[in-house]
């Protein structure tokens, strides 16, 4: 183990230069103040206090970028986290108190366990198989759910806490007669304030500006009978050391939903960083990617901040800002610092609904319209995991619709590949040469051998995939009477213990018939492995060749004489003319 692999910003700090520096203290920037808006709505969709999602765009962006693979990912608090927090802590401690705080610091710690354990195990490979269409279908459900509980605040009305979902929307409506609007017009103009910024002056933070007309027109009201919420004034200091809670009841009840966001954060945060390395041309090392987070996770706990992932929007802009390094966001997370050290006290006359209408153009922005499109348009089994996770999300837990959908990708998946294609081929004559080559007989009706069938196998050999091979078999045995098979390995990746046992009956049971089962062209790796368990010598050494070529030339000599002579079809050039 090199010192590199141990601190992987060794290798990144080579590239810093004068004009790099430069970048990504213009991108820091930009990311910063950014951030300062979104932190403290993520934190109140987490049912925490302003100033702890603030926190965690301090540590969370630093550890991340120090031991992570990604030069442009920015981590930290995100919408989707942020409701998993609120919904494993909610059941357990009323939001915003004392062991409420503790206990999501305790879910931090224990996410990033899990996200640290899988990445020194090396299990990175394994977000391969997860469908990012379950983080689609999540957020959107998500961004409904974020949007639902910020009614109340947009409206001013009381509205049950823990509710469902559906029961959320008929007290609403039930209660709507109650709006106060004078809360209602803070938010109102606090959304379109943010939208009209984002749309006539993007590169102005919208979501700043629009907190602080919120602010004004709240203050405009301070005569009247509006009853208007505060925020509170954030505290001007830098995050705190703090101690999770460590006891054996609190890490048992929090150690099902830490799992479920340390998945969820784990394939947000991959998932952003190979959508930016498409751009960037960066090569990203999941499991360095899974220590990453796992270590800012961790250290975070410690610093008065809760669980944090890979944010889309940051990372997105942070690249477009021109960051160079993963220095960008260690600088955005220092400016953050002295902002808030600056800027904290003006937070108290933040209004509770300006922070309400931001919080629905967040969650507005969750909901990735487009890829859902192309999902339901083009592809029917990625449309089950969207809309079953979609669904669950809305109507179940939030930790059971993360497993759902992650566990409907994975047998999805299993299913794809436990049916391989097997192509069935046939001599077709090269015009301009003369030669004949093995093609697909879909693509050309060819005439085929009666008694040897050649076919090809598409996809590895294993335990879920050779219920299905063995099918293909048996059919070519009992319904088309061939006794001669020959599999042509190009293909093969792997054949495992069950897939090798399974052939060795198959090979056995045509050898009874008088035929054999053969292979040509099998990958060196496929045929080393399958020669130190036997497999080649159960089968026979004879059944094997290096070429297609040399493998029709010895099977033609076990053919029946017979049926040679009255067969028409003259498939190989071995075969007799007359």
């Amino acid at each position: 183990m090199t010192l590199q692999s141990i601190f992987p910003f060794l290798q990144w700090f080579k590239l810093i230069t004068k004009d790099t520096l430069k970048a990504d203290l213009i991108a820091g920037f930009t990311g910063a103040v950014i951030v300062l808006p979104q932190g403290v709505a993520f934190a109140t969709i987490a049912g925490l206090p302003p100033e702890f999602g603030l926190y965690t765009a301090m540590v969370t962006p630093i550890i991340a970028a120090l031991f992570g693979s990604s030069r442009h990912l920015i981590s930290g608090p995100t919408t989707a986290i942020s409701i998993v927090v609120f919904a494993a802590i909610s059941n357990h401690a009323e939001p915003g108190s004392a062991e409420f705080i503790s206990l999501a610091l305790t879910l931090t710690f224990l996410a990033g366990v899990y996200q640290l354990a899988f990445g020194l195990a090396r299990l990175g490979s394994l977000v391969n198989f997860v469908s990012h269409t379950v983080v689609i279908g999540f957020t959107a459900g998500a961004a409904i759910l974020i949007a639902t509980s910020q009614m109340k605040n947009v409206l001013g009305i009381h509205v049950t806490r823990g509710e469902s979902f559906f029961h959320t929307w008929l007290e609403l409506g039930r209660e709507a007669g109650n709006t106060n609007i004078y809360i209602l017009i803070v938010a109102v103009t606090t959304l379109i304030s943010a939208l009209l910024v984002k749309r006539f002056f993007p590169k102005i933070p919208n979501l700043l500006i629009g907190l602080v007309v919120g602010s004004f027109v709240a203050l405009s009201f301070s005569g009247s009978d509006a009853n208007i919420q505060l925020v509170g004034e954030i505290p001007a200091h830098l995050p705190p050391l703090t101690l999770p809670d460590f006891s054996f009841a609190s890490i048992k009840m929090l150690a099902p939903e830490a799992f479920a966001v340390a998945l969820l954060g784990l394939i947000e945060a991959v998932s952003i960083s190979r959508a930016i390395a498409t751009k960037s041309n960066q090569r990203i090392d999941a499991n360095q990617e899974f220590i990453g987070q796992g270590l800012s996770n961790l250290t975070g706990s410690f610093f008065s901040s809760y669980a944090g992932s890979g944010s889309f929007t940051r990372s997105g802009i942070n690249y477009a800002s021109g960051a160079k390094t993963p220095a960008s966001a260690i600088f955005a997370a220092l400016i953050l610092m002295v902002i808030v050290l600056l800027i904290a006290p003006l937070t108290a006359y933040l209004p509770v609904a300006a922070m309400g209408g931001v919080i629905l153009i967040v969650a507005y922005n969750l909901i990735d319209t487009h890829h859902i499109k192309e999902i339901l348009k083009y592809s029917k089994s990625e449309s089950s995991i969207l809309l079953t996770t979609f669904f669950a999300t809305l109507f179940l837990e939030l930790e059971f619709a993360i497993y759902l959908g992650v566990l409907l990708s994975l047998v999805i998946f299993l299913a794809r590949t436990s049916t391989p294609e097997i192509v069935t081929l046939a001599p077709d004559v090269n015009i301009n040469t003369g030669k004949k080559k093995l093609i697909n007989i879909t693509k050309k009706p060819l005439n085929q051998c009666p008694q040897l069938k050649i076919i090809r196998i598409d996809m590895s050999i294993y335990f879920g995939s050779i219920n299905h091979i063995q099918n293909r078999l048996h059919h070519l045995i009992e319904q088309e009477n061939v006794k001669h098979i020959l599999i042509i390995g190009t293909g093969i990746n792997f054949i495992d213990l069950s897939g090798a046992e399974a052939l060795v009956t198959d090979a056995n049971r045509l050898k009874q018939l008088g035929g054999g089962l053969y292979f040509a062209e099998l990958k060196a790796s496929v045929y080393e492995y399958i020669s130190k368990n036997c497999f080649v010598a159960k089968v026979g050494n004879k059944h094997f060749f290096d070429s297609k070529k040399d493998a029709i030339k010895s099977i033609y000599k076990k053919l029946d004489e017979e049926k040679c002579n009255v067969c028409n079809a003259h498939v190989f050039n071995e075969c007799r003319s007359d």
